[in-house]
């Protein structure tokens, strides 16, 4: 009735139709909305045919908020598997509501997602959608220019969660949004005529959105290091980081300044990193990714002038970085003292013991990303690196101490190395070390 005015009524013009619902309408229409989360209620729906009247509403309706409602209340529906089939099944339906990506309305933005979300995280209508997708060129440019310019905090980490989704489900579409961007696109406006959109490259949407959910909701801080993450598990992936105009800039400035400034900082306990875990694996996964390519590209130079060139990236080398890593081992050696502790005190019980397991295995992931990393800046450090290091305090007995804890026997090409440079600037130091771990002492 709000979309189609009774025939008997005079025509009337574009700027008269409704735009707002009656404060009675919108009423009932929330009662079903929350009802609609029973399946009891949403079976009634899908029998009285309500995804084929809200179809109608998307196709005529001028009134954000009714749509808005209606795919708030498809997106309860989709959380009950049979109605979920049923929704994904129906081609039309699926194509209407990818069109809602391009709306204008962030409520219904963030609704669509939702829908979205619950219907990929159904793995007997994920793949429907995945190719659904992939097939519509138009939901790349919509998600990019939500990333890019919403400063909604809610909907960026709800089309965060899609985005990590559909990457984790298909690399191929993954690969397809890398390579994106290469020429200008055309999309849909909100009064549905051709408009030419921004050339967008998935990489800057990612951190622009990223800024803005960082201050305000850690979860979806870490719902967009993972999609950096899942980024980095691909060739192209790394290329599009790091060979970006800025050479890569952006992505290590805010890494490095979440890493330096914001994680796992001195003044937190050691048990922040528990919290912390999985956000800091995606974070020192990446940079060591970045790390890696920059580190190959420096030798491929080299080796073409036969001259040994320094690091041109300007953050390869950095002191601060090296210390926080350090740091993080630390704070992991007192949270594996205090699980010891803990366990011993509950040796003969069972409860929560595949919970403290699920625990261990983040942590050790974390753990293997850390020294990684570590290892191959160590390896890279000069003497002036060392010095500076050194005079800032993030390198003494104590953190090399931790580092070559944690990094030996893996990694022991770098602890020598990295020792050796050590000595030239502090040989007392470097003596100390060496009686403390007996395997480092120089053969003659």
């Amino acid at each position: 009735q709000v979309i189609s005015p009774e025939k008997t009524e005079p025509a009337v013009s574009p700027e008269e139709v409704q735009t707002e619902l009656d404060e009675e309408m919108e009423n009932d229409i929330c009662k079903v909305w929350d009802m609609s989360m029973d399946e009891d209620v949403a079976l009634f729906l899908q029998e009285f045919n309500a995804p084929d009247i809200f179809m109608g509403v998307f196709a005529k309706s001028k009134c954000p908020r009714l749509t808005e409602i209606c795919v708030g209340i498809l997106g309860n529906m989709a959380c009950f598997q049979d109605i979920c089939m049923s929704i994904s099944k129906d081609e039309n339906l699926g194509q209407v509501l990818l069109q809602r990506l391009c709306d204008s309305d962030s409520p219904t933005l963030l609704e669509t997602s939702r829908l979205l979300l619950t219907c990929l995280s159904q793995p007997e209508v994920a793949n429907v959608w995945v190719e659904r997708i992939r097939e519509n060129p138009s939901v790349y440019d919509c998600v990019c220019f939500i990333m890019s310019s919403s400063t909604n905090v809610e909907l960026l980490v709800k089309v965060g969660e899609v985005v990590d989704k559909l990457f984790d489900l298909d690399e191929e579409l993954m690969l397809n949004w890398i390579k994106n961007g290469t020429c200008r696109s055309v999309g849909p406006s909100v009064d549905d005529s051709p408009e030419e959109l921004p050339d967008f490259k998935i990489v800057p949407c990612i951190l622009e959105a990223a800024k803005q959910v960082r201050s305000d909701n850690p979860e979806g801080l870490d719902v967009y290091m993972h999609i950096l993450q899942l980024l980095t598990t691909v060739d192209e992936g790394i290329q599009a980081i790091v060979q970006a105009p800025d050479g890569g800039k952006e992505t290590w400035s805010l890494l490095y300044d979440l890493v330096c400034h914001e994680l796992c900082q001195p003044d937190d306990p050691p048990i922040i990193v528990q919290e912390q875990k999985t956000v800091l694996a995606s974070i020192l996964s990446v940079l060591s990714a970045m790390f890696a390519s920059q580190t190959e590209q420096e030798y491929t130079k080299m080796r073409k002038s036969n001259v040994k060139l320094p690091f041109s990236c300007y953050f390869m080398l950095d002191m601060p970085l090296i210390g926080s890593l350090i740091r993080i081992l630390q704070y992991m050696e007192g949270c594996g003292k205090r699980a010891v502790d803990n366990s011993k005190e509950s040796e003969q019980e069972d409860t929560g013991r595949a919970d403290i397991n699920e625990e261990d295995f983040h942590l050790k992931i974390l753990k293997d990303i850390c020294c990684e990393l570590l290892s191959n800046m160590l390896q890279e450090l000069t003497k002036e690196n060392t010095l500076e290091g050194l005079h800032q305090g993030h390198l003494n007995e104590q953190t090399c101490s931790c580092a070559f804890q944690n990094l030996l026997p893996l990694y022991f090409a770098s602890v020598e190395s990295f020792l050796e440079v050590l000595r030239e600037a502090d040989q007392a130091l470097a003596d100390n070390l060496e009686k403390c771990f007996p395997s480092l002492k120089v053969h003659t």
